[in-house]
């Protein structure tokens, strides 16, 4: 999911380089969108395992 995000922020410079600033404005959006999703889960993912006691996994 974070590469995902990562890849929207590249698609938005490029276009706001290009001058397309409809597609960077959109692409920025949906990468912000899927990062700020990719913190909430990780978040609770590390919550939950610390209230089970459990270590998670690496």
């Amino acid at each position: 999911m974070v590469s995902a995000a990562i890849t929207f922020f590249v698609i938005a410079l490029v276009a706001f380089v290009l001058g397309a600033t409809g597609i960077a404005g959109v692409s920025m959006e949906i990468g912000k969108t899927l990062l700020f999703v990719f913190l909430v889960l990780a978040i609770a993912s590390y919550l939950i395992s610390l209230f089970r006691g459990k270590s998670p996994k690496i």
